[in-house]
């Protein structure tokens, strides 16, 4: 851990999780942890930089062919990749090819850049993740083994308590809420050395009484038609959430957080 650092700029790629669904803002745009980050690291740093070039529903494969080039060529003081989590819930997973592509991802941007951030992606408590624990928790060592092999940091939000707590995670299921993205800006935060403003962003909120049977069943029926359905409809037609869209933040430039 540096302490007292003092990057100049950032990079972020990765999927939805980096673009920051499901932390909505009133222009219908999505803020997420790397703009928290980006904020914070700017109001300490005088004409920081920042870019964004994740898109929603990518898998690692678009990841490397669409963002990693261009997120090695802009320099920048810190790198962070989150990528492949969303390889490991399809139906069909090849997990040695995703290794391969992280591999190539990692071995492009540790180079580029002063400090390259990687993570082990939150999972919210429930049988999505039973189901799928085994593909993530390859991926996860795959992650780990390539950081201690390139100099990254390696945040760890799969082992935070916090981040299972179904409070924190938006009504698909998929996506943190605006509280969750605060604390993994949080955590990228104190990994990256600067002072903590949340010791605690670990711990998970003052429990309080479960939810009846008959509002539980209500909430599922909503996530299967509004969510589930949409979600299992563009796997089955090769659709993705992040066709056509572009990157958050293409160019790395000034940046100042936007007002909430």
């Amino acid at each position: 851990m540096h302490m007292n650092p003092t990057y100049t700029s950032l990079v972020a790629v990765g999927d939805s999780f980096t673009e920051g669904m499901s932390d909505l803002l009133p222009d219908g745009t999505y803020r997420g942890w790397a703009d928290l980050l980006a904020g914070r690291m700017a109001a300490v740093t005088p004409g920081f930089r920042y870019a964004n070039l994740a898109v929603r529903g990518k898998l690692i494969g678009q990841i490397v062919a669409e963002q990693v080039d261009a997120a090695a060529a802009m320099q920048a003081d810190v790198v962070t990749l989150v990528g492949g989590l969303n390889d490991t819930l399809r139906p069909k997973c090849d997990m040695a090819r995703v290794r391969g592509l992280l591999e190539e991802a990692v071995e492009k941007l540790a180079p580029s850049c002063k400090q390259l951030v990687l993570m082990r992606s939150p999972g919210r408590q429930g049988p999505v993740l039973e189901r799928f624990r085994p593909r993530m928790e390859v991926l996860f060592a795959a992650v780990d083994e390539l950081a201690e092999r390139h100099g990254a940091l390696v945040v760890d939000l799969y082992g935070a308590p916090a981040l299972a707590d179904p409070r924190l995670w938006d009504v698909d299921r998929l996506h943190l809420t605006a509280e969750g993205h605060r604390r993994v800006a949080e955590a990228v935060w104190q990994a990256l050395g600067y002072p903590p403003e949340d010791p605690d962003w670990h711990t998970p909120p003052p429990a309080i009484a479960p939810p009846g049977w008959v509002a539980r069943r209500i909430a599922d029926a909503r996530f299967a038609r509004q969510h589930l359905l949409p979600w299992i409809g563009r796997r089955l037609t090769g659709r993705s959430s992040g066709d056509g869209r572009p990157p958050k933040r293409p160019e790395l430039l000034p940046y100042e957080a936007p007002e909430d």
